[in-house]
């Protein structure tokens, strides 16, 4: 979240684009966590590693189950990454912490691919509709 987001700015976006800037909010906060621990700051290492922790908590409720097979699987990623961010903070290990990184990275990086190209679809979907729309419109003089 490189920008300030006013509640207006936030309820102007759509669910998928609250979810990417969880993530980018949840990587945020995992980085930071990282120079907090080199510089023995601990107390505010765990402040990071608990809103990392919470916010995916947050992304984890949001999972549309209707989805099948994969919102079990991403609820497991999930679950593994908040295991793995607390026990991170327990042990102050960095190498934990950098493995969640390149897991909230992959999926940030796949939602964001699917994000741009649903935006992409989207208005050759729109066309295509229209043009069904048109054929099948009854003209009356």
């Amino acid at each position: 979240m490189t920008t300030f987001l006013t509640n207006e700015a936030l309820h102007q976006k759509s669910s998928q684009e609250l979810t990417a800037l969880l993530y980018e909010a949840c990587l945020i906060n995992l980085e930071d966590s990282l120079g907090l621990i080199d510089q023995k700051e601990y107390v505010e290492a765990n402040a990071k590693l608990q809103k990392a922790s919470d916010i995916i908590h947050r992304l984890g409720a949001g999972i549309n189950y209707e989805a099948g097979i994969i919102a079990d699987q991403l609820e497991q990623v999930y679950n593994y990454a908040a295991d793995k961010i607390v026990e991170a903070n327990i042990k102050k290990d960095k190498a934990m912490i950098e493995e969640v990184i390149q897991i909230i990275e992959s999926i940030m990086s796949s939602w964001n691919e699917a994000m741009k190209s649903k935006k992409d679809i989207q208005p050759k979907m729109m066309k295509q509709k229209a043009n069904a729309y048109e054929s099948t419109a009854i003209y009356q003089d």
